[in-house]
């Protein structure tokens, strides 16, 4: 077997909705990733076995570009929750000030709230997949 049939096995058990639904279940990332090592114990040593120096290097810089992003990610979400807390102030203080807001008015607010942040995670995701995609490649 050779190292892209590999990385193309490992990829396509590597579901991110699957990893995803895991995590909104509670499991830890360490038992993730310690399930996915132990169900796919063969293709890991193989690929371990087909690994060169450059490859290793090249791993080490998708890892620091993954820490990059996380960061990133926490950066934003403590910036938006900064925001999003001064907003929620903005927000209460009109709520209180005219009682008789419609639902629709609500459902408005909510999307205002989180659009962005959405937005801004669904890039940074995409983002990562594709240059992940293109390490890998």
């Amino acid at each position: 077997m050779n190292t892209r049939d590999v990385l193309t096995s490992l990829d396509n058990s590597w579901e991110r909705d699957a990893i995803l639904f895991k995590i909104k279940n509670g499991l830890d990332s360490d038992e993730i990733v310690n399930e996915f090592l132990i169900d796919n114990e063969l293709h890991v040593k193989e690929l371990t076995r087909l690994l060169r120096p450059e490859d290793i290097n090249l791993l080490i810089q998708v890892e620091q570009l993954s820490t990059c992003e996380s960061k990133l990610i926490n950066k934003i979400i403590s910036l938006n929750y900064l925001n999003n807390e001064e907003k929620h102030y903005d927000i209460n203080v009109k709520r209180n000030n005219s009682s008789n807001r419609s639902p629709s008015n609500r459902i408005s607010l909510f999307m205002i709230n989180w659009s962005n942040k959405f937005v801004v995670i669904a890039l940074l995701t995409i983002s990562a997949i594709a240059l992940s995609k293109q390490a890998w490649a």
